[in-house]
């Protein structure tokens, strides 16, 4: 029986922020959407079955982290990165391209080979083209694919940006090439060009010229200010395509989401609600809460009264606190679940906004209180 094929659609819009849809043939994703971040095949601290009961809808994946540990062999004869880690939502993978800034002193560039690494774990020596980045992803199984890009920290050096969008154009045309057909999978171009308006628009019309199923805005959220990222998302959301998914990767808080969504985004992922679950922030609709404060050793009320999911409410900051200060691991196991559950339930309420034709009074409410 065929797979069913990747399809978008948007359903309404309140001025630029787009309520919307994607299907995949593992599943339907509602946009806007938040995706936990699972680099190295898992949500840290969490059972992907309790991830799921956040109406989480999708998941991301890392494919240099993969490619290095476990290895994509071993991902492959297990049946894939769904049964691997016994998934049953649809996974977007990174290609590679943020490790090439993140990791930048174990590796070089070449315009033709891709990027040469020297693993961060064992020294071992590699080259990650726009072609091998595919085929792990391919191999990965994943749902989602994206093409191999350079990331570039943040500069105002307009010829090394300029150099670095040529380079993330031509390795798309590879990257689009090694993909092929895929009708049940889709393929997302990357638009870079940091903080100048001439490229970014040279990216994105390059990109829309070879053809993608959706179009992603990489090279934000790297040292740049919430201002410079939503100037970059204005200068583009009139020249994104309409009729294709918009993701700004790497992002980001919840007044960046919503401060996105109003300018037409409709996928993000960040690692800060499961780090900062790890480290003891919780987010919750009254804003954010320190647990280790000294504050919450007497305070027996739940981080959100509100939330009812996972029985949630029956643990007491005075007790959440208390497992922090012992290094427990069910103090960052329960952060984890809550801040996810949190913004996913941020995401429900964005397109329910929408839907009603209120985010922007959505947005004045609670933008810069969460």
């Amino acid at each position: 029986m065929a797979l069913k094929k990747f399809t978008f659609n948007v359903l309404k819009k309140d001025k630029f922020a787009r309520l919307g849809k994607i299907n995949t043939h593992r599943g339907s994703i509602d946009t806007p959407a938040f995706m936990p971040v699972g680099t190295q095949a898992t949500i840290k601290g969490s059972f992907i079955n309790d991830i799921i009961k956040t109406n989480s809808q999708i998941i991301l994946s890392n494919t240099y982290h993969l490619m290095i540990r476990p290895g994509v062999k071993r991902i492959k004869k297990n049946g894939g990165l769904h049964k691997y880690m016994n998934c049953k939502l649809p996974i977007l993978t990174d290609s590679g391209g943020y490790q090439i800034m993140s990791l930048s002193k174990l590796n070089k560039i070449d315009y033709k080979k891709g990027a040469i690494f020297n693993s961060h774990i064992d020294g071992t020596k590699f080259i990650l083209s726009p072609e091998k980045s595919i085929k792990i992803q391919k191999d990965l199984n994943s749902d989602i694919v994206m093409v191999l890009d350079e990331c570039p920290k943040k500069s105002l050096d307009y010829n090394l940006i300029s150099k670095s969008v040529d380079l993330s154009t031509y390795w798309a045309k590879r990257s689009k090439k090694a993909f092929g057909i895929n009708r049940h999978k889709a393929l997302f171009g990357i638009v870079q060009g940091g903080l100048f308006k001439d490229l970014r628009l040279k990216s994105l019309k390059d990109l829309i010229k070879i053809g993608f199923d959706g179009y992603a805005v990489g090279g934000l959220a790297v040292g740049d200010t919430q201002t410079e990222m939503f100037k970059v998302l204005d200068i583009l959301k009139n020249n994104l395509p309409q009729n294709k998914p918009r993701y700004l990767m790497g992002v980001g808080t919840p007044s960046d989401i919503m401060g996105s969504v109003k300018r037409g985004v409709d996928m993000f992922d960040c690692v800060l609600p499961t780090r900062s679950g790890r480290t003891g922030l919780a987010f919750t609709w009254n804003g954010r809460i320190n647990i280790r404060n000294a504050k919450y050793k007497n305070d027996n009320k739940p981080l959100d009264s509100s939330v009812t999911k996972f029985d949630l409410n029956k643990y007491s900051k005075n007790y959440i606190n208390h497992l922090f200060n012992t290094n427990e691991m069910l103090g960052p196991m329960l952060l984890t679940l809550n801040n996810i559950n949190f913004y996913q339930e941020l995401m429900y309420e964005i397109r329910r906004n929408i839907k009603k034709g209120t985010f922007v009074n959505f947005y004045n409410k609670y933008a810069n209180k969460l």
